[in-house]
């Protein structure tokens, strides 16, 4: 059975906010703790293809690949997908942003991926791999947001 992932955080920051800074690809590697470097390849309307370089493994390893990104902003919703796969076979990415119940920004992450037959992890480790970080990610950057948003408002007014 192919690997899915669903994964959702509230931010307490408007939907704008959460979408600017989610979707500033050249800031990922101060947004994501992951992430060591982004180099945009093209530019086409709202799509973008890139390439991502990780933090070197516990092996010294630096994992890299090219991703492609289309943004819907009226429809608050992004599909990404791996062009260069690596070890999956293939690799959607859903992102969608709205407003939370109760206030802030709900943001949630589907992927669906399959590994091929020779990765190092079957799609059911990868799918554990992937709920496991992308909790880590969507704190780091909820908790990064929400630090913008309190500074925002204290320059608003006046406080320092």
């Amino acid at each position: 059975m192919p690997g899915h992932t669903d994964n959702e955080i509230t931010v307490n920051a408007p939907v704008e906010l959460v979408w600017d800074v989610t979707n500033d690809l050249p800031n990922w590697p101060e947004l994501f703790s992951e992430y060591a470097s982004i180099e945009i390849l093209e530019k086409s309307g709202n799509t973008t293809r890139f390439r991502l370089a990780m933090h070197p493994d516990e092996n010294g390893v630096v994992w890299s690949w090219v991703s492609e990104r289309t943004v819907d902003r009226a429809g608050l919703t992004v599909k990404a997908r791996r062009v260069e796969t690596g070890p999956f076979a293939h690799m959607d990415i859903h992102w969608e942003y709205g407003e939370a119940p109760g206030g802030g920004t709900r943001m949630r992450w589907v992927q669906d991926f399959a590994m091929k037959p020779e990765a190092p992890i079957d799609d059911a480790g990868m799918t554990d791999r992937i709920n496991h970080n992308s909790r880590i990610q969507m704190e780091l950057i909820r908790d990064k947001i929400e630090k913008l948003e309190r500074d925002k408002r204290k320059t608003v007014t006046g406080r320092r």
